[in-house]
């Protein structure tokens, strides 16, 4: 048995979970979210709590058992919490600017890269003295959200020799002597 697919879902309060013609739709304070699901999946909703089953032990069924309860609870966790994630800029004269849906970033190239974000995310930009700029992104769709944040990510992947670079708030960056540690 898929130790992930067994576990029931619990549907907090302010959330509607419907599930017709293998769609299942996710309602909350924080938006809407739809998934399309293999119609062998069969899934169950009674007293605020959602179970799924599959119809065999073959692999195909364990994989997709686990794979659709972990969409399923992530779209409720969405809809009722939201996600969150922080990204810093490290490195001199690397900028940030967002206004409304276009985050405005200066990362050392001789130009600026303009990306025009979805408009399921909520974009916001620090920048304090002393501090390196801040990307805020927040959004109920987590998989549009971890998207979005590796595409920001690798315009400036962070390096591991003097660690310039985007990354993640709280994130370690392992770093490597150069060529003089070796002598």
């Amino acid at each position: 048995m898929s130790r992930i697919g067994k576990l029931p879902i619990q549907i907090p309060a302010g959330v509607t979970v419907t599930f017709k013609d293998d769609v299942v739709t996710v309602k909350g304070a924080k938006g809407e979210l739809v998934q399309k699901i293999n119609p062998d999946i069969k899934i169950n909703i009674d007293n605020g709590v959602l179970s799924l089953e599959r119809p065999s032990d073959e692999r195909v069924h364990r994989a997709m058992h686990g794979l659709y309860r972990s969409l399923i609870n992530n779209m409720v966790i969405g809809v009722s919490e939201g996600y969150r994630k922080e990204l810093e800029l490290v490195g001199v004269g690397y900028r940030a600017t967002g206004t409304d849906q276009l985050l405005d970033l200066a990362l050392g190239y001789t130009h600026n890269i303009y990306i025009q974000l979805p408009a399921e995310i909520k974009l916001e930009t620090k920048s304090e003295r002393n501090k390196n700029p801040q990307i805020i992104l927040e959004s109920a769709d987590k998989q549009l959200l971890g998207q979005v944040c590796a595409k920001i990510r690798s315009f400036r992947m962070p390096e591991p020799y003097k660690g310039k670079g985007i990354r993640f708030v709280g994130e370690v960056i392992r770093r490597k002597s150069g060529k003089s540690a070796s002598k």
